[in-house]
């Protein structure tokens, strides 16, 4: 996927997209089953630039793709700096912190771009990008000569 769908979302094409590659394998029928609507609400689905969490779950689920995911990708290319004046503790917090890997190999492979294009140096994207510095050096190590 390329990173400029990271930026400017519409999920429902996103959506479409995945049927259209899942093809024969996913039938209209099924879909309206599953999420108990009519072939006329899953067209105005695809063409919906945003839908909402309980209905894109359910595509998620159908499809078996994280459409979620793209919005992660979103927070982490596109999110501003965060503020000096605002300290979260750990103890404030009550929503879940997640451990699992939010860094896809396309995002990985879009930070070295930007590093071995010279568009951005390791400090830019360590700042920008909030990269942990040492995650950065891993994929550098592990990714800057594997060509896939």
């Amino acid at each position: 996927m390329p990173n400029h769908t990271f930026k400017k979302i519409h999920i429902g094409s996103l959506v479409k997209q995945r049927v259209m590659e899942l093809g024969e394998e996913i039938e209209m029928s099924r879909i309206c089953n599953f999420l108990d609507c009519k072939e006329s609400d899953v067209v105005d689905m695809y063409e919906s630039e945003s839908l909402d969490s309980k209905i894109l779950l359910r595509w998620s689920k159908l499809l078996e793709y994280d459409f979620f995911r793209i919005y992660s990708q979103h927070l982490i290319l596109y999110s501003p700096k965060s503020s000096n004046n605002i300290h979260y503790h750990k103890k404030d917090i009550n929503l879940p912190i997640f451990r699992k890997n939010i860094y896809t190999r396309e995002i990985i492979d879009f930070i070295i771009e930007l590093i071995q294009s010279g568009k951005k140096d390791r400090k830019q994207i360590i700042e920008e990008y909030r990269i942990p510095k040492t995650t950065l050096y891993k994929w550098l190590n592990k990714y800057k000569h594997n060509d896939t």
